[in-house]
């Protein structure tokens, strides 16, 4: 899974899944372009991690909901280090509402962050991909919720079942250009969304005893995923999702 050389952009790479993909690329050689909101002291103490592991990084303040946003994005990792290799379309957010309460904000919000800005971070990286020759890696963070429902947390959903058409779609449309897209798919994960679960005991046990590994994930193991999708090793992988849910989506009551 050697990296050593590439470009890498995450968004929202400063907390939880984010976090973890930018230190496991690291680790395989790549120079990272952190995206982030909030938190810019945890971006730098990100950087500094990085260089320690021989890398190169930068931190770049950009909402990925806005496409001039984006678009900063993608100058800045250009201008620090002459090109993209390799795109990690993760930010996301939750409202955690239903069908009969979603307002519009919050429905906005969602699809904005989760899947508009999938998309055209999609688009211009691929732009970029394709200006600078030799192919790449865009890697879109979705969820088992993209194909298994979540009651109580529809936006979202909805949000990440586009995000496994545009992998799809995209990937068919980039493959001429080398360019591969795949999405990873995580379940449960010990993540700071997850806090409320992993804080309560009652529900830890019940979420656990639904996963047929019986455990949350830690973030790094999906960190792994994504830096096999963006190596040689994942060359022809494209246009589908790789799910890394501790067999969540498979488990049976049994009856």
């Amino acid at each position: 899974m050697n990296l050593k050389g590439k470009v890498a952009i995450v968004t929202g790479g400063n907390s939880g899944i984010g976090l973890a993909i930018v230190l496991e690329l690291a680790r395989q050689g790549a120079n990272i372009v952190i995206d982030y909101v909030v938190h810019p002291e945890t971006a730098e103490a990100l950087e500094q991690q990085v260089r320690a592991l021989g890398d190169q990084a930068i931190g770049v303040h950009a909402d990925v909901s806005q496409v001039a946003e984006l678009e900063t994005l993608i100058a800045a990792a250009v201008d620090a280090f002459g090109r993209v290799d390799i795109m990690v379309n993760n930010a996301g957010v939750e409202t955690r509402s239903s069908i009969l309460d979603t307002t519009e904000e919050q429905y906005e919000k969602v699809l904005s962050i989760n899947l508009k800005s999938a998309f055209f971070g999609t688009q211009l990286a691929a732009r970029q991909m394709i200006k600078q020759g030799g192919g790449g890696r865009i890697i879109n963070i979705t969820s088992v919720h993209e194909d298994w429902p979540m009651p109580g947390n529809t936006a979202y959903c909805l949000s990440k079942g586009g995000m496994r058409m545009l992998t799809r779609t995209a990937g068919v449309e980039l493959a001429p250009h080398g360019i591969l897209v795949v999405g990873v798919g995580p379940g449960a994960i010990a993540t700071p969304i997850n806090t409320a679960t992993m804080n309560d005991p009652a529900l830890l046990k019940k979420l656990d005893d639904a996963i047929p590994l019986g455990r949350m994930a830690q973030p790094s193991e999906i960190g792994s995923v994504v830096a096999f999708l963006a190596g040689d090793g994942a060359s022809y992988v494209t246009a589908t999702t790789i799910f890394a849910d501790g067999g969540i989506m498979q488990g049976s009551p049994g009856l």
